[in-house]
């Protein structure tokens, strides 16, 4: 088997995304993608829409969540999911990180 079936953290590096925002990609195959971003305070992911379905776990912080028009708070501990085509972003209401699966594999990130 050639696909990889674990990931520690320390083998992933972070990529800057500026405005406060970064990610990384922490394992994937072709079907199934998992990657964490990481929020200064007030930082934004800005509202876009994309084919994939996403759910987000919230490791750390809160996070002012929009998706498809509707705001909601949501903190550490917390999960939303976003079907696909739907517009959504975030605003970190303090330092934070997100943990989101995708699938299919987001192939932009790679």
């Amino acid at each position: 088997m050639t696909t990889k079936l674990v990931a520690q953290p320390e083998e992933t590096a972070w990529t800057e995304l500026g405005n406060g925002n970064r990610r990384r990609v922490l394992i994937h195959t072709p079907e199934l993608m998992q990657v964490e971003f990481g929020f200064d305070k007030g930082a934004v992911g800005a509202l876009h829409s994309h084919p994939h379905i996403q759910v987000s776990y919230v490791a750390e912080g809160r996070f002012e969540v929009t998706i498809d028009g509707q705001t909601q708070v949501v903190g550490k501990g917390g999960s939303f999911i976003v079907p696909s085509g739907l517009e959504h972003g975030v605003v970190a209401l303090e330092a934070g990180r997100l943990v989101d699966v995708f699938t299919p594999h987001r192939a932009d990130f790679l």
